[in-house]
């Protein structure tokens, strides 16, 4: 990495934590750090005499290379108990039961609140989204949805809650693009091949992983998806988050007005593959920071994390 790149990134990640303070009971003291350092006694000759040094390290890694243990997540787990993630579930084939992210999430503390194949009534889906704090739409061929869900979708986003917005190749991308037109002016298109992990990007545009970011807290190596879709972001205020092998725009996150939103053109990192590189955390962090905490506060933190503030 050139130095001036270094430098930038390096202050990005201390204003980061020192944002975050101690007090942010929710985040791990690792939070927007993507491999993550610790200090280690080492013994070591010095003027000829044996001693013990302390020496900063990387942590231990998993076998993707990424830090290995939940205490590397972006949230502790169980943080957010209590707090329901609504899944409007378009795609289910080849086993797609959406029963992995499932379990990650409830790591962190989050009930699923799921309907597959079919879209419920506006009516319905407004009385579910009255108890949750995000919602995921994991599009299909074929649109579910129409102005009414659409209605209800915006009120809850305008209300700062988080919107999770998965499309996949040509043409699983029908109820996503509806839905980020209208709330981010933005759309995915196309059919790539990925089958690949990617590093953290050298420069922005070029293949790999947003650095120093919630977002991506203790991910150093992420898969990327196996066909993949890719993000036209238009005038949108998206800002990227991932670049594909093939250096297309396959993920990118919204942050604006107190909003948060994520629009992804990869949804099969969600039950194929799922245990190479980094699929669970990601997951689990992004449901972390769409509950968006830095709006709400302990409103959507479990019990014991409120009085930890």
């Amino acid at each position: 990495m050139a130095p001036t790149r270094w430098l930038v990134a390096s202050l990005s990640a201390l204003v980061a934590l020192l944002w975050l303070g101690p007090a942010r009971a929710q985040y791990n003291p690792s939070a927007a750090t993507n491999q993550p350092m610790e200090d280690v006694a080492v013994r070591k000759r010095v003027g000829g005499q044996l001693t013990i040094v302390k020496e900063r390290r990387a942590v231990r890694a998993d076998r993707f290379g990424n830090a290995a243990g939940n205490q590397y997540d972006l949230a502790v787990d169980g943080a957010f108990k209590g707090q329901t993630v609504v899944v409007l579930h378009f795609y289910t084939g080849e086993g797609f039961d959406f029963s992995l992210p499932r379990k990650a999430l409830a790591q962190k503390g989050f009930s699923v609140y799921r309907w597959s194949n079919g879209a419920p009534s506006p009516k319905e889906l407004a009385g579910a989204l009255d108890k949750a704090c995000q919602l995921w739409i994991i599009s299909g061929e074929r649109r579910h949805l129409d102005a009414r869900h659409l209605r209800v979708i915006k009120r809850f986003f305008d209300s700062g809650r988080g919107v999770y917005i998965w499309g996949d190749n040509e043409p699983y991308y029908a109820d996503a693009n509806f839905v980020a037109q209208a709330l981010l002016g933005a759309e995915m298109t196309g059919n790539l091949p990925g089958n690949n992990t990617v590093n953290l990007w050298p420069e922005k545009g070029r293949a790999g992983l947003l650095p120093n970011h919630l977002l991506t807290t203790g991910l150093a190596h992420l898969f990327e998806g196996i066909t993949i879709a890719t993000i036209q972001p238009k005038q949108s205020r998206l800002k990227p988050l991932l670049y594909g092998s093939a250096n297309n725009l396959v993920a990118a996150y919204y942050e604006r007005g107190g909003r948060r939103a994520i629009l992804d053109g990869g949804f099969t990192r969600l039950y194929l593959h799922w245990d190479t590189a980094g699929t669970a955390r990601y997951v689990k962090n992004a449901a972390a920071w769409l509950a968006n905490y830095e709006r709400f506060g302990s409103k959507v933190l479990a019990p014991d994390r409120q009085a930890r503030r």
